[in-house]
Protein backbone atom coordinates (compact mmCIF):
# COMPACT_ATOMS: atom_id res chain seq x y z
CA UNK A 1 0.00 0.00 0.00
CA UNK A 2 2.63 2.65 1.23
CA UNK A 3 4.58 1.59 -1.78
CA UNK A 4 1.79 2.76 -4.23
CA UNK A 5 1.21 5.45 -2.60
CA UNK A 6 4.53 6.54 -2.80
CA UNK A 7 5.91 5.61 -5.80
CA UNK A 8 6.27 8.33 -8.57
CA UNK A 9 5.02 7.52 -11.91
CA UNK A 10 6.57 7.31 -14.93
CA UNK A 11 5.22 9.01 -18.19
CA UNK A 12 3.87 5.70 -19.29
CA UNK A 13 1.65 5.15 -16.27
CA UNK A 14 0.13 8.78 -16.71
CA UNK A 15 -0.40 8.13 -20.47
CA UNK A 16 -2.31 4.55 -19.46
CA UNK A 17 -4.28 6.61 -16.52
CA UNK A 18 -5.32 9.07 -19.80
CA UNK A 19 -6.10 6.32 -21.85
CA UNK A 20 -8.27 4.61 -18.98
CA UNK A 21 -10.09 8.48 -18.41
CA UNK A 22 -10.89 8.47 -22.30
CA UNK A 23 -12.73 5.08 -22.05
CA UNK A 24 -15.95 4.46 -24.16
CA UNK A 25 -19.06 6.53 -22.59
CA UNK A 26 -21.28 3.59 -21.98
CA UNK A 27 -23.79 5.09 -23.74
CA UNK A 28 -22.05 4.63 -26.59
CA UNK A 29 -21.23 1.18 -26.17
CA UNK A 30 -25.20 0.00 -25.42
CA UNK A 31 -26.28 1.85 -28.44
CA UNK A 32 -23.58 0.54 -30.60
CA UNK A 33 -24.71 -2.78 -29.20
CA UNK A 34 -28.11 -2.34 -29.79
CA UNK A 35 -27.48 -1.50 -32.96
CA UNK A 36 -25.39 -4.80 -34.27
CA UNK A 37 -28.32 -6.81 -31.96
CA UNK A 38 -30.98 -5.63 -34.68
CA UNK A 39 -27.76 -5.89 -37.42
CA UNK A 40 -27.22 -9.94 -36.22
CA UNK A 41 -31.18 -10.43 -35.78
CA UNK A 42 -31.85 -12.11 -39.00
CA UNK A 43 -28.84 -14.14 -38.76
CA UNK A 44 -26.89 -11.72 -41.64
CA UNK A 45 -24.61 -9.62 -40.72
CA UNK A 46 -22.88 -8.00 -43.53
CA UNK A 47 -20.57 -5.21 -44.66
CA UNK A 48 -23.58 -3.05 -45.77
CA UNK A 49 -24.89 -3.39 -41.84
CA UNK A 50 -21.23 -2.30 -40.40
CA UNK A 51 -21.16 0.44 -43.00
CA UNK A 52 -24.77 1.78 -41.92
CA UNK A 53 -23.91 1.29 -37.96
CA UNK A 54 -20.61 2.82 -38.70
CA UNK A 55 -22.16 5.79 -39.95
CA UNK A 56 -24.98 6.07 -37.50
CA UNK A 57 -22.60 6.23 -35.04
CA UNK A 58 -20.43 8.81 -36.10
CA UNK A 59 -23.00 11.24 -36.98
CA UNK A 60 -24.36 10.34 -33.50
CA UNK A 61 -21.32 10.79 -31.39
CA UNK A 62 -19.70 13.14 -33.67
CA UNK A 63 -16.84 10.54 -34.11
CA UNK A 64 -14.01 9.83 -37.58
CA UNK A 65 -14.35 7.02 -39.85
CA UNK A 66 -11.90 5.18 -37.91
CA UNK A 67 -13.76 5.84 -34.08
CA UNK A 68 -17.10 4.19 -35.46
CA UNK A 69 -15.56 1.21 -36.62
CA UNK A 70 -13.73 1.02 -33.23
CA UNK A 71 -17.12 1.29 -31.08
CA UNK A 72 -18.80 -0.71 -33.37
CA UNK A 73 -16.13 -3.25 -33.02
CA UNK A 74 -16.71 -3.33 -28.82
CA UNK A 75 -20.18 -3.58 -30.17
CA UNK A 76 -20.11 -6.07 -31.34
CA UNK A 77 -17.84 -7.85 -28.18
CA UNK A 78 -20.47 -6.60 -26.00
CA UNK A 79 -23.52 -7.84 -28.08
CA UNK A 80 -21.80 -11.30 -28.41
CA UNK A 81 -20.72 -11.33 -24.65
CA UNK A 82 -24.40 -10.64 -23.47
CA UNK A 83 -26.72 -12.28 -22.07
CA UNK A 84 -29.86 -10.32 -22.72
CA UNK A 85 -30.10 -6.53 -23.71
CA UNK A 86 -31.24 -5.53 -21.00
CA UNK A 87 -27.75 -4.04 -20.03
CA UNK A 88 -27.94 -1.71 -22.76
CA UNK A 89 -31.60 -0.95 -22.76
CA UNK A 90 -31.23 0.45 -18.88
CA UNK A 91 -28.36 2.53 -20.30
CA UNK A 92 -30.37 3.75 -23.58
CA UNK A 93 -33.66 4.83 -21.23
CA UNK A 94 -31.42 7.92 -20.66
CA UNK A 95 -31.99 9.62 -23.87
CA UNK A 96 -34.45 12.07 -24.67
CA UNK A 97 -37.63 11.10 -25.82
CA UNK A 98 -36.59 13.01 -28.96
CA UNK A 99 -33.33 10.85 -29.12
CA UNK A 100 -34.87 7.28 -28.23
CA UNK A 101 -37.00 8.05 -31.42
CA UNK A 102 -34.15 8.79 -33.53
CA UNK A 103 -32.51 5.54 -32.29
CA UNK A 104 -35.47 3.48 -32.96
CA UNK A 105 -35.52 4.95 -36.84
CA UNK A 106 -31.63 3.87 -37.04
CA UNK A 107 -32.45 0.27 -35.71
CA UNK A 108 -35.30 0.29 -38.86
CA UNK A 109 -32.81 1.40 -40.69
CA UNK A 110 -30.63 -1.24 -40.04
CA UNK A 111 -33.05 -3.68 -40.22
CA UNK A 112 -35.12 -2.97 -43.64
CA UNK A 113 -31.36 -2.46 -45.48
CA UNK A 114 -31.99 -5.95 -46.81
CA UNK A 115 -35.37 -4.85 -48.15
CA UNK A 116 -36.89 -7.46 -46.16
CA UNK A 117 -38.94 -7.70 -42.65
CA UNK A 118 -37.79 -10.25 -40.62
CA UNK A 119 -40.13 -11.36 -37.55
CA UNK A 120 -37.07 -11.50 -35.58
CA UNK A 121 -35.64 -8.25 -36.08
CA UNK A 122 -39.35 -6.82 -35.67
CA UNK A 123 -39.88 -8.63 -32.33
CA UNK A 124 -36.61 -7.39 -31.55
CA UNK A 125 -37.67 -3.46 -31.93
CA UNK A 126 -40.52 -4.01 -30.30
CA UNK A 127 -38.95 -5.37 -27.06
CA UNK A 128 -36.48 -2.76 -27.46
CA UNK A 129 -39.16 0.15 -27.88
CA UNK A 130 -41.22 -1.59 -25.06
CA UNK A 131 -37.74 -1.31 -22.55
CA UNK A 132 -36.85 2.11 -23.70
CA UNK A 133 -40.94 3.52 -23.12
CA UNK A 134 -41.24 4.47 -27.12
CA UNK A 135 -44.43 3.61 -27.94
CA UNK A 136 -45.81 1.39 -31.02
CA UNK A 137 -47.16 4.05 -32.62
CA UNK A 138 -43.92 6.43 -32.76
CA UNK A 139 -41.78 2.98 -34.00
CA UNK A 140 -44.23 2.73 -36.61
CA UNK A 141 -44.03 6.07 -37.67
CA UNK A 142 -40.18 5.67 -37.43
CA UNK A 143 -40.42 2.96 -39.92
CA UNK A 144 -42.38 4.67 -42.10
CA UNK A 145 -40.28 6.69 -42.60
CA UNK A 146 -37.15 4.81 -42.89
CA UNK A 147 -39.80 2.83 -45.02
CA UNK A 148 -40.22 5.58 -47.55
CA UNK A 149 -36.87 7.10 -47.45
CA UNK A 150 -35.52 3.52 -48.66
CA UNK A 151 -37.48 3.55 -51.60
CA UNK A 152 -39.22 0.44 -50.30
CA UNK A 153 -43.47 1.45 -50.29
Amino acid sequence: MFKKLFSKKSPNDKAHDQQSEQQTDPMQIAVASLLVEAARADEQYDEKEKSIIDRTLGAKFSLTPEASAALRAEGEASQKEALDIQRFTRIAKDMSQEEKIAFIEELWEIVLSDGERDPFEDTLIRRICGLIYVEDRESGAARARVTARLGLN
